[in-house]
């Protein structure tokens, strides 16, 4: 499949929109100890949760939000194990499973700004692009797609080369865009992690791309 590609924004950005909900701060506010949360104002929340976040040591702080997020997925003791590599932003060398990144991000942004700093200041990057023909666009795709302009330094080009290539299936793609979303007949939104791709990742803003789906019968 061949695809024209024009790239016309790439933001970085700190905070994603709506990744908590009033009723998560609540549930939260409980899980931290803090008294009749559910009577407190709506746009006061954010404000009590950070307050109410730095009043516990900073490991413990992460693990309690850790095991909100992910009680059903990880145990106790790699909650613990997450909760120190957060402070040393090892998490995407150390901890291979990407599915949890997208939440780990808004994890640890919770966490920055209640402790002023202290956790790394992990961001987000969000691509605006026109992509043609408008045809089978999904993560998989795309990321084949923005592969032809890539820099040979750029992570998902080390670590998915058979996958980029269609040597191998490219499950990791659902995982590494968090959301794709259409915004135009031939316009996209993409929202990922900085640390899988940034506007210096890019070498140019439009070029073309074949891209090569895996077929499992073809091994």
């Amino acid at each position: 499949m061949k695809y024209h590609i024009t790239i016309n924004s790439i933001k970085t950005v700190e905070e994603l929109k709506d990744a908590w909900s009033h009723e998560d701060f609540i549930k939260l506010l409980d899980e931290l100890d803090f008294p009749d949360a559910n009577k407190s104002n709506p746009d006061e929340l954010k404000d009590l949760l950070f307050m109410a976040i730095s009043d516990f040591e900073p490991e413990e702080a992460a693990a309690i939000l850790l095991k909100y997020k992910f009680s059903e997925k990880l145990s106790a003791n790699q909650i613990e194990q997450v909760s120190h590599e957060m402070l040393l932003d090892k998490i995407s060398e150390e901890y291979p499973d990407i599915s949890f990144h997208h939440q780990l991000f808004n994890i640890n942004q919770l966490l920055f700004k209640a402790y002023n700093g202290r956790f790394p200041n992990t961001k987000a990057t969000i691509i605006a692009f026109e992509i043609t023909p408008n045809k089978d666009v999904t993560k998989e795709a795309v990321l084949k797609a923005f592969s032809a302009s890539l820099s040979s330094h750029n992570v998902i080009k080390r670590l998915f080369e058979n996958q980029l290539t269609g040597k191998e299936a490219f499950d990791e793609a659902e995982h590494i865009i968090w959301d794709l979303k259409e915004t135009s007949e031939n316009g996209y939104l993409l929202t990922t992690s900085e640390y899988w791709m940034s506007k210096d990742d890019f070498n140019d803003a439009e070029f073309d791309a074949e891209i090569v789906l895996f077929e499992k019968d073809s091994e």
